[in-house]
């Protein structure tokens, strides 16, 4: 999966100081200067080659979680002085809240759930998962890998979907996940770490580190409903490619996640005819900040986890 490109050696590091890094590029840079007495054009090459490529792998330092007092208004401070389109948009609606009440592996079980299904069918199938396990409390690791292909088929869960619920588990059961190590992980590492648990895509990260994690600088470049927004707000002549979508919200950082619940409801404000795509579904029913209303009296397009496919039928 391409995803696996944005691993890191030690996932859980964090990233080094600027300070620590200045040792050793002044280093690089008199080992270059020297060698390329003997071999000018290819050394230099390989040192504008190198030096384009060391921001893009440096990890930005993980900003305070939405959730976080004074976060979502300073976030739209900044959106509304750094983007003047958006800032017409703001005006027009009211802040959001970002406060998911579930732990990180509910959230992903319960998105793991709702996928590929519509919203009120998902909803069912949820209510008779948590039913089977006693109650919100029981939704934990060790009890959703001790349930049988059988139990979850007769509530509604397909035998793929009850893969990916076991994989999820063990993953945890294992060590190779903790609620501990998703919340301290950089939003990199965090996206191969969970991209590697069957079932769990791109998008599905996206939302999930948005909705659940309430982290500022996540912006879902493969949401069609994102970036038509981003096609509304500018006036652009086609849908922007998602490869399209970093440098044209550049403007947006560090509050991508913000930039991108404004444009969710820029579509919904011009009642566009595409409904969303499948309801984040990692907030509790009812939360201020989900996409629920809108599929509540429409099926949903049927979603597929793998980011190639799956904006089926919306282009």
């Amino acid at each position: 999966m391409g995803e696996q490109s944005l691993s890191q050696p030690h996932p859980l590091s964090p990233s080094p100081p600027a300070s620590a890094a200045s040792t050793p590029a002044l280093s690089a840079t008199t080992t270059l200067a020297a060698a390329s007495t003997s071999r000018p054009k290819k050394k230099q090459r390989s040192s504008d080659s190198s030096a384009s490529k060391k921001p893009r792998l440096a990890l930005s330092v993980r900003g305070r979680p939405l959730s976080a007092d004074g976060e979502v208004a300073a976030a739209i401070r900044y959106l509304r002085a750094a983007d003047p389109s958006l800032a017409a948009v703001i005006d027009a609606h009211e802040p959001p809240a970002f406060h998911c009440p579930h732990r990180p592996f509910h959230s992903l079980v319960r998105s793991i759930l709702y996928q590929q299904l519509a919203f009120k069918a998902a909803a069912s199938v949820y209510s008779r998962f948590v039913a089977l396990l006693g109650g919100e409390p029981g939704v934990l690791p060790d009890a959703v890998l001790a349930l049988t292909a059988d139990q979850l088929r007769h509530i509604g869960v397909s035998p793929r979907k009850a893969s990916y619920l076991h994989d999820l588990a063990r993953k945890y059961a294992t060590g190779i996940l903790s609620d501990a190590s998703i919340v301290a992980m950089d939003d990199r590492s965090l996206a191969s770490m969970l991209t590697m648990v069957s079932g769990i895509g791109t998008w599905s990260v996206h939302m999930f580190m948005i909705f659940s994690l309430a982290r500022p600088d996540v912006l879902p470049s493969a949401d069609l409903g994102v970036r038509k927004g981003v096609q509304m707000l500018y006036g652009l002549h086609d849908v922007p490619r998602p490869s399209q979508m970093d440098k044209l919200c550049q403007q947006w950082r560090p509050y991508r996640s913000v930039a991108a619940w404004y444009m969710w409801r820029l579509m919904e404000a011009k009642n566009t005819t595409m409904p969303p795509l499948i309801t984040p579904a990692l907030p509790a029913p009812g939360q201020p900040f989900t996409l629920q209303q809108q599929q509540q009296h429409q099926p949903a397009p049927i979603q597929i986890i793998d980011p190639g496919h799956m904006l089926p039928g919306l282009g």
